[in-house]
């Protein structure tokens, strides 16, 4: 076989690989003892809210254009809330917005049941009894059995790729004022907790090592 049909065959394979493993989102499934939560794959690694489990070993579920991939890692605490765990394989991404949204912006939630991934847009909102972001309640969240670590994002454009990491799904508040009106909103861990991760990974970002020769540019 020719060297160039040789070389055109192996482009073609990392081609194909490499648009499988874009078929993915950072979406994740955290498992221990039976409790699910999810959570997100993030530039700074993995965070969610140790509601499955807050030490000893989880096994993590990431999706690739080709199926689920399961993964053992062990839970380090990063305070706040905040949990994170390293699998041996590299997962899908997706940048941190730091800047936390104000009353009235459009955030989206995206969560998961197995292999079902659903999404839903969100407002942020105001309240005076309230000390951190909230958001509204979209209809798939009335319920928050195993939803709870969906992430929320902050979308860029109309591109599902082009979207930063606000924060994870917390629980759900409700309040009842004097004249008997109900008032229910999405908590949301977000940018003031976030950072944690970050100062956890102190070793980000992971700069490749070159070698330089006196015969390379």
């Amino acid at each position: 076989m020719k060297t160039s049909l040789v070389v055109a065959l192996l482009v073609s394979l990392v081609a194909a690989c490499q648009g499988t493993r874009k078929q993915a989102d950072p979406v994740l499934e955290i498992r221990a003892e039976g409790v699910r939560e999810l959570g997100v794959s993030t530039d700074y690694g993995l965070v969610f809210l140790g509601r499955s489990a807050r030490s000893g070993t989880v096994e993590v579920t990431a999706w690739f254009g080709d199926g689920p991939s399961v993964e053992r890692a062990v839970v380090e605490p990063l305070g706040g809330g905040l949990f994170t765990a390293e699998p041996d394989i590299r997962l899908p991404r997706v940048p941190i917005s730091f800047d936390t949204p104000s009353a009235g912006s459009k955030l989206v939630v995206v969560g998961r049941e197995g292999r079902e991934r659903w999404e839903a847009d969100v407002e942020v909102r105001d309240d005076a009894n309230i000390e951190g972001l909230v958001v509204s309640i979209p209809p798939q969240m009335e319920a928050l059995e195993g939803q709870i670590g969906a992430g929320v994002y902050l979308a860029l454009d109309d591109n599902p790729v082009h979207r930063h990491l606000v924060g994870l799904i917390s629980g759900k508040v409700e309040f009842t004022d004097a004249n008997g009106a109900v008032r229910r909103y999405l908590t949301v861990v977000g940018p003031d907790q976030m950072w944690r991760l970050v100062t956890y990974k102190r070793e980000y970002p992971h700069k490749r090592k070159f070698v330089y020769r006196d015969d390379i540019l």
